[in-house]
């Protein structure tokens, strides 16, 4: 028994002797982003998908981005804004259809779409239901991974972008409402708020979706008189 003991012991210490495997920290394989942001030429369209701030960031950390000349202007953003945050400022709007991912505001328009090349993403607002006859099957000829805006959903099942963005418009009915009611701008004159000895002006909101209830928001921020239905 005590030589087997022994024995063991001897082909345990072999055992120590002999190369042991070592576990290495396996790095991931990081893949940056080539992002194109081309200039919106969709009628009254001043927005822009990426602030300077917002490209700082992403360059920051390794990815690079493509704005056309101009693309900020209607939001007052300038070329110099961008270049400055790190961005690269294209002077054509094919050149910035060459990225991987193109990130718009409004709908690519057909003649948009004719820049695209195969498999790459699109990220922006589509309204599938309001475009063309064939629109849907040339995203699908050119194989493009399009991420609708209004379609985006977090965990709490809420539309996150949709969310914003109706905020902003609720908010922003109030005040350029105001702003027209205004002799100024050709209204009546009338402070939306009132002053001391005048009555409020009444505000009628139709609806009950976040739209109506920024507005109101904004309403009774002012001092308005809000009516709901």
């Amino acid at each position: 028994m005590t030589r087997g003991i022994h024995g063991m012991s001897s082909i345990a210490q072999q055992g120590i002797l002999l190369p042991q495997e070592s576990v290495l920290e396996v790095s991931k394989m990081r893949q940056d982003l080539f992002i194109g942001i081309p200039k919106e030429i969709t009628f009254q369209e001043h927005r822009i998908p990426l602030v300077p701030s917002a490209v700082g960031l992403l360059v920051s950390n390794g990815h690079r981005v493509l704005i056309e000349t101009g693309a900020g202007k209607s939001a007052n953003f300038t070329d110099s804004d961008y270049s400055e945050s790190g961005a690269q400022i294209a002077y054509s709007a094919e050149d910035v259809y060459k990225a991987d991912l193109i990130l718009k505001v409004a709908p690519p328009s057909l003649a948009e779409l004719e820049y695209f090349k195969d498999k790459q993403t699109l990220m922006s607002i589509l309204q599938i239901g309001m475009q063309a006859e064939g629109y849907v099957q040339k995203l699908s000829n050119k194989k493009i991974t399009a991420l609708a805006y209004e379609y985006l959903k977090d965990e709490t099942s809420v539309y996150p972008v949709i969310q914003a963005m109706s905020e902003i418009v609720g908010s922003a009915a109030i005040l350029i409402a105001s702003e027209l009611m205004s002799s100024a701008s050709g209204g009546k004159g009338q402070l939306l708020g009132g002053v001391p000895g005048v009555p409020p002006t009444e505000v009628v909101i139709i609806g009950a979706g976040t739209v109506s209830e920024y507005a109101a928001r904004a309403a009774f921020g002012l001092g308005a008189n809000v009516k709901n239905f």
